[in-house]
């Protein structure tokens, strides 16, 4: 049996906190982590950024709504998850999520919570735990599961390492260079014939 494990932003969706950052005009929140590798620091820095601006978690929401998922996602997706069982591992936030979950069919994600005072204030990030795309990878290869994974940044490396075949979906450079072990595609079609192949070798 196999499973393909997909990031979300930047692979399906935009990112959210550049488009945050593009509708506030606050070019410190366009960081990413394709910027920062290490997320703790990088939510650390976006929460300061938000109290600091007087931003509150309604306002980063009023920008998701308006969003969609990339052009071809979701027929990518419908297309996996006809053939696959398709799981989405996210460093995005259930509050923020839904809205793009329901334009994509309302796939399997996890991902992180939130904290918000009474005033609606982003207080601080729950993860579910450290490095959950890698555990979440590693708990599906113990349950013998054959794990395929596909993403576009730092974050995202410890799921490729850990499945038995993972590929990035255009990264920045910055990244290619750092992990040259992950084949790179650039777009859906290059990605799915990428999964099919690996599937098939996997499948012996």
């Amino acid at each position: 049996m196999q499973v393909i494990c997909l990031d979300l932003e930047g692979v399906l969706v935009p990112e959210i906190w550049i488009a945050f950052s593009q509708r506030t005009g606050i070019a410190e929140l366009s960081r990413t982590t394709r910027d920062e590798p290490d997320y703790d620091k990088l939510m650390r820095f976006r929460i300061e950024l938000l109290r600091k601006h007087g931003l509150k978690l309604a306002d980063i929401q009023e920008v998701i709504a308006g969003m969609g998922p990339m052009a071809g996602a979701k027929d990518f997706l419908d297309d996996l998850r006809s053939r696959y069982q398709v799981m989405i591992l996210s460093d995005t936030f259930y509050e923020f999520a839904q809205p793009l979950m329901r334009q994509l069919g309302w796939p399997t994600l996890l991902c992180h919570k939130l904290e918000v005072d009474a005033d609606g204030f982003v207080t601080r990030h729950l993860l579910r735990m450290a490095d959950q795309k890698r555990h979440a990878v590693n708990a599906l290869r113990l349950l013998n599961f054959q794990v395929i994974a596909a993403g576009d940044s730092y974050n995202d490396t410890g799921m490729l390492m850990s499945a038995h075949a993972g590929f990035f979906i255009h990264p920045p450079e910055s990244i290619v260079a750092q992990f040259p072990q992950f084949p790179v595609t650039r777009s859906y079609a290059e990605l799915k014939a990428s999964i099919d192949a690996a599937a098939g070798k996997l499948r012996g």
